[in-house]
């Protein structure tokens, strides 16, 4: 084992490669190049070589330093000790797999180290051992000769194929002892050997019709290898004239990857025999090599010869083809020519792109210039077809510089923002300079890491929050939402209130936030009638370092809730008796006997009542209107009927939940009543003027309203603003109208309730009833003056 610079010299002398690459302008990132040798088949473990002393390098950083090799082979053949820096075999190397048969056969390694960043290159020289011996392709060969043949005649014989090199490869043939025949051994172009078998004294058929020999192929290792086949010779008959080819040589040009069936070129051999001794008939000679029979096929009758495999300039630039042509008469003497045919190269090999180091992630403040990676691109063409170009997009804040031929370091060329781009996945396209250009694209991905630049912004630049009375304590009444554009740490946030007052008790003892989620909880039951609204601030802070926070103000709404239930006004009980009503016997169905009255003093939907009838002495003689409260006959009174009958009406509003209040009334029935109660009992069918109860009924519920309108008025033109009513989780207002509702059936039904203006959206009780609060409209003061009024 031998370890030498590029140039052959068999001790290290890294400073004359660093004087020039320095002379040669070239980055100092690739500092030197060494080289070794060492003889194939070693076994896992055996030394190459002490490459961090070559490279005067530090054993104890070497771990530190990250110091790694880098092999464009498919294996780990070579590995390093990062305890004593020594180069090892890591797997068996098969030159003769790795190289095949080319003369000078390398491994090619790089040798990175960071901290600062370095680059070696590193030749490692695979040596050939004579493990392979010289084998034929058959064991036994079969040569017809004519005995008319004449001494001097050449037969050319199957050659033999050694895997090894050099002085290890074949060098000679040899042929046992016989009377007849001698061997000329001739030499190719590239070196290699075949035999001929030389004709030396006349054959004669009738004295000895086969002759066996042995041949044995030497190789020119040590200790020396050899292989055998034995040769039958079958003497024929004579056939007067052999085929003659119309060129000793034929050479012929081929584009490589030419497709199968590709016409190479047409042999030519003529006979001046007829009948089958003139037909010729062409083939491959016994010593034209096995992989050439791969590539290309002889057609033996046209003596096309065509491509029936893969032809790659890389592995070899020209062919050499040994054909042979004979007749179909008896004795046939076959005759030889020989066929160069030189491969043209074409760009079909794409250019190879290899990342030697890649440092990510990169802090986004990282300066500009920052290395990335180290990257290596090769093509196995020649020429124009094997220069290479690499280029990234220019939309990206990096930048590609060579620092040596072929090889390329990825840098920052700006500051980094990870909240604008967290990762780039940046495509490295390598092109070679052929006709048409291929191209390669790696993408190398950079990840960017996160320091804590950014506060915490909450999702909205304030938060209005409507709580209903009465709420449960403990209870969610919001959640306030921030997000934080950094990451990991720097993004982990926690929620807090600010010390305040609310009606000057500490804001901790009004509401609660859960620091993890911004979940803000009631600690009291709000009452309407005493807190309306107040103010809260909430901070957001993260958990870099140091940590940025944000504040949100939340406006708390509290809204009046359906806490009232209906009040019946009419017809009340006397003297703490239930209230009676006289009915004729002779009326007819559809007679109003007497109306259910009564009053909420919630408002909206919470104060629109309904009526029904829950208890009757006979629940088929009486109605009650659903909305007016009216009580009717539903059909005529007979004498069976009883004369007392007991109704138990329930009032309810329309709130959720709903609240209801019941009256029980207890009708007489009478076979004749006064004048005045007849008149006032027939108002329906009649067109009498309605009564003076209605009439003060009517008036005094228009008064009300027409206060009730007044007021509004008034307000408005002061600039007072109504309270938003709000839907759910919806801020936005509903307005209300107040209208006046008289029932079509009776001149006596008459009463006064809100409608939304909008029928698509129900109306919330708790605003309305906020609104006559806050303006001291109190429908019980309204109840008893109605009390008082009428009764």
């Amino acid at each position: 084992m031998d370890h030498r610079l590029s140039k052959g010299s068999w001790v290290p002398v890294t400073g004359m490669v660093i004087c020039l690459l320095l002379c040669a302008c070239v980055v100092d990132l690739v500092l030197a190049q060494i080289r070794y040798s060492i003889p194939e088949e070693l076994e896992h473990g055996a030394f190459v070589g002490n490459i961090a002393e070559d490279l005067g390098l530090d054993v104890a950083k070497l771990s530190a330093r990250r110091f790694r090799i880098v092999s464009g082979a498919n294996k780990q053949y070579l590995e390093v000790n990062l305890e004593n820096g020594i180069l090892f075999v890591n797997e068996k190397i098969d030159r003769e797999e790795l190289c095949e048969r080319s003369p000078s056969c390398f491994l090619h390694l790089q040798v990175v180290i960071e901290n600062p960043l370095e680059l070696y290159r590193v030749e490692v020289e695979i040596l050939d051992v004579n493990d392979n011996s010289p084998s034929f392709p058959w064991s036994e060969f079969n040569l017809d000769i004519t005995e008319s043949a004449a001494p001097g005649s050449c037969f050319p014989l199957e050659s033999a194929q050694d895997q090894d090199v050099g002085s290890n490869s074949l060098r000679s043939y040899q042929l046992s002892a016989n009377e007849h025949f001698v061997l000329n051994i001739q030499t190719r172009n590239d070196g290699s050997k075949f035999a001929e078998l030389v004709l030396d004294t006349p054959l004669d058929r009738e004295q000895q019709k086969k002759h066996e020999m042995v041949l044995t192929a030497y190789d020119g290792g040590s200790p020396e290898r050899s292989g055998t086949a034995l040769i039958t010779i079958t003497v024929l008959d004579a056939n007067d004239n052999v085929p003659v080819f119309d060129r000793s040589v034929y050479r012929a040009s081929l584009v490589e990857n030419a497709p199968w069936g590709t016409l190479v070129l047409k042999l030519n051999a003529t006979d001046l025999d007829e009948g089958s001794n003139g037909e010729v008939t062409y083939a491959f000679s016994g010593h034209a090599p096995l992989k050439v029979r791969e590539l290309f096929s002889v057609d033996p009758y046209t003596g096309e010869i065509r491509v029936k495999g893969i032809v790659d300039f890389e592995k070899a630039s020209v062919y050499e083809l040994y054909v042979q042509a004979k007749d179909r008469g008896p004795s046939a003497v076959a005759v030889h020519s020989k066929v160069l045919v030189d491969i043209l190269d074409v760009n079909d090999n794409a250019p190879e792109v290899i990342l030697t180091s890649v440092s990510t992630p990169v802090q986004e403040d990282a300066p500009p210039g920052t290395v990335i990676a180290v990257i290596s691109v090769m093509d196995r063409d020649s020429g124009e077809n094997g220069n290479v170009d690499c280029q990234i997009p220019s939309n990206v804040p990096f930048q590609l510089h060579s620092s040596f031929k072929n090889y390329y370091t990825l840098v920052t060329s700006e500051f980094l923002d990870r909240e604008a781009v967290s990762e780039y996945n940046i495509t490295l396209t390598a092109r070679d300079l052929g006709s048409p250009p291929l191209s390669t694209r790696k993408t190398v991905l950079v990840q960017v890491s996160d320091i804590n630049d950014n506060p915490p912004r909450f999702s909205q630049p304030s938060y209005t929050v409507y709580v209903t009375e009465n709420n449960a304590p403990g209870a969610s009444i919001c959640s306030v939402t921030a997000f934080d554009p950094d990451s990991n740490q720097n993004a982990y946030l926690s929620y807090s209130i600010l010390e305040g007052q609310i009606q000057g008790m500490p804001v901790s003892t009004y509401v609660s936030i859960n620091s993890d989620n911004g979940n803000i909880y009631a600690l009291r039951s709000f009452d309407y009638e005493q807190l309306r609204n107040f103010q809260i601030l909430v901070q957001a802070q993260d958990a870099g370092f140091p940590p940025l926070a944000s504040n949100v103000t939340v406006n708390v709404f509290v809204l009046d809730q359906n806490d009232n239930a209906p009040v019946v006004v009419s017809p009340l009980p006397k003297n703490g008796t239930v209230a009676t009503e006289v009915v004729p016997r002779s009326v007819d169905a559809g007679y109003l006997v007497t109306k259910i009255t009564a009053l909420d003093a919630d408002a909206g939907q919470n104060s629109r009542l309904s009526y029904q009838l829950v208890q009757a002495t006979d629940p088929g003689l009486f109605s009650v209107a659903l909305y007016t409260g009216e009580i009717r006959t539903i059909r005529r009174l007979v004498e069976k009927d009883a004369t007392r009958q007991r109704l138990v009406i329930l009032v309810k509003d329309n709130g959720q939940p709903p609240l209801s209040a019941t009256v029980s009334i207890v009708l007489t029935v009478v076979d004749s009543v006064p004048e005045s109660l007849s008149d006032f009992g027939d108002l329906t069918l009649s067109p009498q003027p309605p009564s003076s109860l209605a009439l003060y009924l009517i008036v005094s519920l228009s008064t009300i309203s027409f206060i009730f309108l007044v007021a509004i008025i008034v307000l408005t033109l002061s600039g007072y603003n109504l309270p938003p009513f709000v839907n759910g989780n919806s801020s936005l207002s509903q307005s209300y109208c107040y209208k006046v509702c008289l029932t079509p059936e009776s001149a006596k039904s008459d009463f006064m309730f809100l409608k939304p203006c909008s029928p698509g959206s129900t109306p919330r009780n708790n605003e309305a009833k906020s609104f006559r609060k806050n303006h001291h409209f109190s429908l019980n003061n309204i109840v008893k003056r109605f009390h008082g009024t009428f009764f």
